[in-house]
């Protein structure tokens, strides 16, 4: 064709939005406009809040004394100049937190409240302020007190910003022991933990053992408990009073013992999932290329089994090295005097009200849990697809002695789990352990002990079910419209991420960011603070990634024609969505609801900070009874959760029989 006969080059043809597509974005925009209050921001602030120093500064103060007879001031003289001469305050006492407070009177070291003398006090420098009793004063003139009102005045610290926070972390051999505690904790209880997740996973997908279902039902227990529970249990079996004290040899089950133990126990289920789905992808013919080849048996587990799994055990690795170290619960029942990041964060902030230090220790533990999820993510986006249309489903051959050890091995771990979870079933009805060994319901009685009271279960069984409800509907709804919104990509990239992000958020940082961001007088939404309301925006928060993740892969099951069909037809989105998509997805729907639900009821890390009086929690009420002594309620209360759980995942199964019976018949053939 000739050069003159060629069309000259027009506009960039760009895929504009209809009226469904306006619609779809704007409903993504208003989710991630949730995410970043929710998440984005109240991190920033507490960001922000590490970097805030508060120190007492001495020269921004000048003082008058006058004689006995209350008439005749001496020359003026600064804070600094009467602390040098007296002593009263260190390097460490000036160094301070938000709340803090310094003693005007320990300036003077023959101080009397009942003396004439009389006292002037100026402010030299903007900011510098001290209290009255309640009374907060900022004057550049002298105000003058008698000795009796001297006695009530306290100055206040200056605030400024810098780095000053984590060199002093870094200086302390006490917070930064915890940060090899936290690591040394995490790497032993993950190797133990994957490891017997792999020979679990193997066993189920790689033999033909019986009671495989059994064995299935038993290991997702842990997943129905708060974590706080085995610690309870470790104690009942190996603490002072304990039924196996003996085995331990003289080791105490208080600290890094008991702690990998229970790591193991309420770790194990998650880890098994992810390698399980990961052997369960596997190409028989590969298999019998190995045997055709006269390869044993051990050279074909290392070089067809293992390499087809090693995406599923990076995962679990990451995953269970991320629960592990950012876990509060158990470490504050049985870690004893060994302290780890999340405790340090609680005693800074319960323990010290040190606010600042708080947020410096969460930023320390958010690295970890942020690296481990990244890495994670890229290993995962190098993995390749292990079956084609030509695979054949790998189907195990009966093996008598490999079945009966896969069972062994299987059973073991299954006899773990039911001794944690039956010790603590029968310390919740004995008497009083271990002097009365009779069994009754006295530690039901919740009322009558700390913690909350029944009104606390009834408040996590509510959150449970709003939680469910509510996150599931925006969850589900910012998933669908990221997947099935055209264009806008770069929209749709940010919502993403913002969805991705609190998988790699521990739930003790997103607590304390939460104080930090909602408790500010200065933000509207301070009302929300303290209410049920933030109780489930932070659970919803929390756990919001992995119910994305499940409704993103629900929704790219479905044919992406069926939006333009409806278009052309002039049918309505959402029409399309609760005709079609809704139906087609709702295993997946519930699948988020139990998820929700689940974790509703046993998170502890993540409300911690944040309950009231009057919307005290279940898995709360365990770590409070527990503070207080009230072990064998603790245990009650936390067999309640259990009992909760199990009856929702029961509710669960007759529902999904029922509805998915109606909605799913079109899969059958």
């Amino acid at each position: 064709m000739a050069a003159a006969d060629t069309l000259p080059a027009g506009k960039e043809i760009r895929l504009g939005l209809d009226r469904d597509g306006t619609i779809k974005l704007g409903f993504m925009l208003a989710i991630a406009l949730y995410l970043v209050v929710t998440l984005a921001l109240p991190l920033y602030a507490m960001l922000s809040k590490s970097f805030v120093t508060y120190r007492f500064d001495l020269s921004a103060y000048e003082l008058q004394v006058s004689d006995p007879t209350g008439r005749v001031f001496a020359p003026a003289v600064t804070a600094a100049a009467l602390n040098a001469a007296a002593g009263a305050f260190g390097p460490e006492d000036l160094r301070a937190s938000a709340d803090a407070r310094l003693p005007v009177a320990d300036l003077f070291p023959d101080f009397s409240f009942r003396s004439p003398v009389k006292y002037r006090l100026r402010a030299l420098a903007d900011g510098a302020a001290w209290q009255v009793g309640l009374e907060t004063v900022r004057s550049p003139d002298w105000v003058e007190y008698d000795s009796n009102t001297l006695r009530r005045i306290t100055l206040r610290p200056v605030a400024s910003v810098g780095i000053e926070n984590y060199i002093a972390y870094v200086s302390s051999p006490t917070l930064v022991r915890s940060i090899e505690n936290s690591l040394f904790i995490a790497a032993v209880s993950t190797v133990l933990t994957v490891g017997l997740a792999f020979g679990f996973a193997y066993a189920l997908t790689r033999s033909r053992m019986r009671f495989k279902g059994t064995m299935k039902l038993v290991a997702m227990m842990p997943i129905l408990v708060p974590s706080l529970l085995p610690g309870i249990a470790l104690i009942y079996l190996f603490g002072n009073q304990g039924l196996l004290k003996g085995l331990l040899m003289g080791q105490s089950i208080y600290g890094p013992l008991g702690i990998i133990i229970g790591s193991v126990f309420f770790t194990f289920p998650h880890a098994l999932i992810i390698i399980s789905t990961a052997l369960a992808i596997a190409d028989q013919r590969q298999y019998e290329a190995a045997d055709s080849l006269r390869a044993s048996r051990w050279r074909t587990f290392w070089t067809v089994t293992v390499p087809g799994a090693r995406y599923g055990l990076i995962s679990a690795v990451f995953v269970t090295f991320t629960l592990v170290v950012t876990d509060f619960g158990l470490p504050k029942v049985i870690g004893g005097q060994y302290n780890v990041l999340a405790i340090d964060i609680y005693k800074q902030v319960i323990g010290q009200q040190n606010f600042e230090m708080g947020a410096v220790v969460s930023v320390v533990l958010l690295v970890p849990a942020v690296l481990a999820f990244l890495i994670d993510r890229q290993v995962q986006k190098k993995q390749v697809s292990l079956l084609s249309a030509r695979s054949v489903t790998f189907e195990p051959k009966a093996n008598p002695w490999f079945d009966a050890l896969c069972l062994c091995w299987c059973g073991l771990v299954a006899l773990f789990i039911l001794t944690i979870i039956g010790v603590c079933q029968l310390a919740a009805l004995v008497t009083f352990w271990p002097y009365d060994m009779s069994l009754g319901l006295t530690n039901f009685a919740f009322d009558k002990m700390d913690g909350g009271g029944w009104s606390a279960y009834w408040n996590s069984v509510r959150l449970a079910a709003v939680t469910a409800v509510v996150g599931t509907a925006v969850v589900f709804a910012g998933a669908y419209m990221v997947e099935k919104t055209a264009g806008v990509r770069p929209v749709r990239g940010l919502f993403h991420f913002l969805a991705m992000l609190p998988m790699a958020v521990p739930g003790m940082v997103l607590g304390l960011a939460y104080i930090f961001f909602f408790n500010n007088p200065d933000n509207p939404l301070h009302g929300l603070y303290g209410t049920m309301t933030i109780l489930v925006v932070s659970t919803v928060t929390h756990f919001y990634t992995v119910g994305h993740l499940t409704a993103l892969t629900a929704l790219k099951q479905i044919d992406a024609e069926f939006e333009p069909v409806a278009a052309s037809l002039r049918q309505p989105f959402y029409r399309l969505f609760a005709r079609v998509t809704v139906p087609i997805c709702l295993p997946a729907i519930l699948d988020i609801m139990i998820y929700m639900f689940v974790n509703a009821m046993t998170t502890v890390s993540a409300v911690v900070f944040l309950y009231s009086t009057h919307t005290a929690l279940a898995s709360i009420a365990v770590l409070n009874m527990d503070d207080a002594g009230d072990i064998a309620p603790a245990a009650a209360m936390g067999m309640m959760i259990f009992y909760t759980n199990v009856a929702a995942r029961l509710l669960h199964m007759l529902a999904s029989r029922g509805l998915l019976a109606r909605t799913q018949a079109w899969r059958q053939r």
